[in-house]
């Protein structure tokens, strides 16, 4: 099981994820079409040309997505129930075509659960950066996790 169990987070714990991942243009543009996104700023380079970016801009639930997706193997790979919510998602810096994230994830919090004596609840703080090491990204995340079985 690549995941953690509930017992095995503590408040204060840091995961720096191995993965790094350059954002293609295919990237963006399947990910907004599949959306039905039809926003200028993702999709059209001449319209951005005239914008302060000059450029189009990676669609920022993308950019959730892999904030996200990148923890999963180091953290709930296995060992979640469920996602009770995202919290608090920022993005300070804009991601382009050609940007490289990384991934780091915070334990916030772990408590036990009040009405799954199986399961504990775990808050993570996860932020991405750019290749120069930026914050280009960050949520708050509560999963539902599984215990050790006993």
């Amino acid at each position: 099981m690549a995941g953690l169990y509930f017992e095995e987070f503590s408040v204060g714990q840091i995961f720096d994820h191995p993965i790094r991942r350059t954002i293609t243009e295919a990237d963006n543009v399947l990910f907004t079409t599949m959306t039905h996104n039809p926003a200028s700023l993702h999709l059209d380079a001449e319209y951005m040309k005239k914008t302060e970016f000059g450029k189009p801009l990676v669609n920022s639930g993308l950019t959730l997505g892999f904030m996200v997706g990148i923890s999963v193997n180091d953290t709930t790979h296995g060992t979640t129930v469920a996602n009770l919510g995202w919290d608090e998602v920022r993005f300070p810096r804009p991601l382009f075509h050609g940007d490289t994230i990384h991934v780091q994830t915070e334990v916030l919090e772990v408590r036990e659960s009040k009405s799954r004596p199986d399961n504990g609840i775990v808050t993570f703080a996860h932020r991405a950066y750019n290749q120069h090491d930026e914050l280009v990204g960050e949520c708050k995340r509560i999963a539902l996790m599984l215990k050790k079985s006993k």
